[in-house]
C-alpha cells in the first residue's frame, strides 16, 4: 500500500469518524464535543495541524547518529 493511499484512507477514516460521533452526540442529545463556533473549530485545527508538523520535523532521522553511543557506550563508527 502506498504512502498516499495510507494518507487518504486516514483523511477518509477521521472524516467518518467525526461526522459518526457528531452524529451520535445530536441524536442522543448529548453536547458535541467540538467548539460550536467557527473560531475554535479553526483553534482545533491550527493545533492538529502544529502537531502533526512537529511531529514531522522532530521524527527525521539525527545527522550524527553515528556518533551516537549504544548500550555499550561505544559508538557505531569504525573501530
Amino acid at each position: 500500500m502506498s504512502p498516499q493511499l495510507k494518507r487518504r484512507l486516514k483523511l477518509a477514516a477521521g472524516l467518518v469518524l467525526g461526522v459518526a460521533i457528531g452524529a451520535t452526540c445530536r441524536a442522543c442529545r448529548i453536547p458535541s464535543p467540538a467548539p460550536p463556533v467557527l473560531a475554535g473549530a479553526l483553534l482545533v485545527v491550527s493545533m492538529t495541524l502544529g502537531y502533526l508538523a512537529m511531529d514531522r520535523f522532530c521524527t527525521r532521522a539525527a545527522l550524527h547518529a553515528g556518533d551516537c553511543a549504544g548500550p555499550d557506550g561505544g559508538t557505531a563508527g569504525p573501530r
